[in-house]
């Protein structure tokens, strides 16, 4: 995942910035505690793509 396209990706919901997980492939979202899934080396910043994560998973972060 490019460092310059990290810098710049928020979560398009609430905007707010976001935790790349490399070895999961997903950028995290703790404000909506939401997953995106990268496919290919592609951000899939779909509300609809990504997975709910519980209050615990996100506090481990």
């Amino acid at each position: 995942m490019d460092a310059k396209l990290l810098d710049i990706l928020v979560c398009p919901l609430c905007k707010s910035p976001l935790i790349y997980r490399k070895a999961e492939q997903e950028l995290i979202c703790k404000a909506d505690r939401l997953a995106y899934p990268i496919q290919d080396d592609i951000p899939v910043m779909l509300a609809d793509e990504a997975r709910a994560m519980s209050p615990e998973e996100v506090e481990k972060l």
